[in-house]
C-alpha cells in the first residue's frame, strides 16, 4: 500500500475518532477531509472544491427537501397528526390491536408526508406512548410498533433518503419513488398483520379501547371527524406522490404543491396562527440547514478520499469477498447495516454509499433496486439494539415508566419483521420493478 492509501485509511479513522470525541459530524466530515487531504497533497487538491459545493446548493432536485420537510412539520405542528392518531384509533377501537394499527397508518401517513425518522418516532410517541399504556397495552408492544412506524418514513415516499439516492445513484426521483411504493406499502402490510396475529393469539397484550370509551363517540361524529381529519391529509399525500409518480410534475414541483397543501390545510382547519408558523419554520430551516451543511462538509472527505486512492482500497476489498456480484451486494448490505449502528443515513448516504458504488455501476445490478435495498437496510438498522437511532428518539421521550429494556424487549420481533422484507426484496427485485415498468419510468 502506498503512503496516500494509509492516508485514506488514517482519514477514515479520523472521521469515527471525532465522532467518538462528540464533535458534530459535518465539523468531523470537514477536518478529517482537509486535515489528511492537505497531508496527501497540499491546498491543491482543493482547487475543485468551490464548484462541488455549487453543485450541492444549486442542485434542483435538493431544493424539494426543505419543501417536504416543511410540508411534514406543518402537518406535526399543526396537531393534524394528534387527531390523526386519536381519529384512526377510535375508527378501529372494536379491533384487538386496533390502535396499533392506526398507528402504522399513522406511520405511513406521517413518512409520506415528511420522510424524517426522528420527527415521527419523537411525534407519534410523545402522542401515542402513555396513552397506549393507559389502555392495557404491553410496554414492548407499544414501543416496538411506535418506533417501527417511525422509521416507515425511510422507506414510504416521498422519503428523503431516496431523493439523496436518485442523486447519488444517477436515478430519476419518480423511478425510485415508484420503486418503493410496493415494499414499502408490503412492509407495513406485515407490521398490521402481526398487530392481528398478536390481537388474535395474545389479547391481552393489545386490548380493544374499552367499550364505554367507544361509545362515548357516536358512530356519526366517529364517521364526520373521518371525513373532516382523515380524508384531506391522505389527498394531499396522493396528490403529490400522485402528481409525481404519473409524471405530470417534477418532485420539486410536486414538494411546492405539497407544502402549500399542507399550509391551505392547517389554514382551512383553524390550526394556523402566528405561533405555528414559527415553529414551523423554524424547525424546517433547523433540519434543511443540518442536513445541506452534511452535504456540503462531506464533499471536502469524499474528495480527499477520492484523491488518496481509497477508492483502489475499496475496490480491492470487494476483491476478497466471494461469490461475485451478490457476495459484494451482501457485504455492503452487512456494512451499511453496522455503519446505521453509528451514523446518520445523510452520512452514510453520501459518503459510504458514493465508496462502495462503482463496485456496481457496470455490474448490471438495477440501482433502483439497490437503492430500495439501502433504504430499507437502513431502516432496519434504525431499529437495532443498542444504537439504533429510532430507540433513542423514543426513549428521550418517553414516561418514566417505559425503561431501556422495554423498548429493546420491544422492538425485536419488529426488527425481525423487517428482515423478512429486506430478505423477500432481495429475493424478488419485482417488487421494485413492477411499478415503474407498468407506468413506464
Amino acid at each position: 500500500m502506498t503512503g496516500n492509501e494509509w492516508l485514506a485509511i488514517g482519514m477514515v479513522g479520523g472521521f469515527f475518532g471525532f465522532l467518538v470525541l462528540g464533535v458534530p459530524v459535518a465539523i468531523s466530515l470537514a477536518i478529517s477531509g482537509f486535515a489528511f487531504g492537505i497531508l496527501g497533497f497540499g491546498t491543491g487538491l482543493f482547487n475543485l472544491l468551490p464548484a462541488r459545493i455549487y453543485g450541492v446548493v444549486t442542485n434542483y432536485t435538493l431544493l424539494a427537501l426543505p419543501l417536504f420537510i416543511f410540508m411534514g412539520v406543518m402537518l406535526e405542528k399543526s396537531k393534524l397528526a394528534e387527531e390523526l392518531i386519536d381519529v384512526i384509533g377510535h375508527a378501529m377501537g372494536r379491533l384487538r390491536g386496533g390502535m396499533g394499527l392506526a398507528i402504522v397508518i399513522v406511520g405511513v401517513l406521517m413518512g409520506a408526508s415528511s420522510g424524517v425518522v426522528g420527527a415521527t418516532v419523537v411525534t407519534v410517541g410523545l402522542l401515542s406512548l402513555q396513552p397506549l399504556i393507559n389502555r392495557g397495552y404491553n410496554k414492548g408492544v407499544a414501543c416496538g410498533v411506535i418506533c417501527a412506524s417511525g422509521t416507515l418514513g425511510q422507506i414510504i415516499p416521498p422519503s428523503l433518503v431516496l431523493i439523496l439516492l436518485a442523486d447519488i445513484l444517477g436515478e430519476s426521483v419518480g423511478t425510485l419513488f415508484a420503486a418503493a411504493m410496493v415494499p414499502g406499502l408490503i412492509l407495513a402490510g406485515m407490521l398490521a398483520l402481526y398487530l392481528v396475529i398478536l390481537g388474535i393469539f395474545k389479547p391481552d397484550m393489545v386490548p380493544a379501547i374499552p367499550q364505554d370509551e367507544r361509545d362515548a363517540l357516536a358512530t356519526r361524529d366517529l364517521m364526520l371527524k373521518i371525513v373532516k381529519v382523515v380524508l384531506p391529509p391522505l389527498a394531499l399525500v396522493f396528490a403529490v406522490l400522485g402528481s409525481i409518480v404519473g409524471g405530470i410534475a417534477a418532485p420539486t414541483e410536486a414538494a411546492s404543491m405539497g407544502a402549500l397543501g399542507a399550509l391551505l390545510l392547517a389554514l382551512f382547519t383553524g390550526r394556523l396562527n402566528f405561533g405555528v408558523m414559527r415553529d414551523v419554520l423554524r424547525d424546517t430551516l433547523i433540519t434543511s440547514a443540518m442536513v445541506f451543511f452534511i452535504l456540503i462538509c462531506a464533499q471536502p472527505f469524499g474528495l480527499a478520499f477520492r484523491g488518496l486512492g481509497g477508492e483502489g482500497l475499496v475496490h480491492a476489498m470487494f476483491e476478497w469477498v466471494p461469490g461475485g456480484d451478490m457476495g459484494n451486494l451482501l457485504f455492503m448490505m452487512a456494512v451499511i447495516f453496522v455503519l446505521g449502528f453509528f451514523l446518520e443515513w445523510i452520512e452514510i448516504s453520501y459518503i459510504a454509499l458514493p465508496m462502495f458504488l462503482p463496485v456496481f455501476m457496470n455490474s448490471g445490478i438495477d440501482m433502483a433496486w439497490l437503492a430500495i435495498l439501502v433504504a430499507m437496510n437502513l431502516q432496519t438498522s434504525f431499529l437495532t439494539p443498542p444504537f439504533g437511532w429510532a430507540l433513542f428518539f423514543l426513549k428521550g421521550v418517553a414516561p418514566k415508566s417505559v425503561s431501556t429494556i422495554d423498548i429493546y424487549r420491544g422492538v425485536i420481533p419488529f426488527i425481525g419483521i423487517q428482515a423478512l422484507a429486506l430478505v423477500l426484496l432481495f429475493i424478488f427485485p419485482e417488487l421494485t420493478s413492477w411499478l415503474p415498468d407498468l407506468i413506464g419510468w
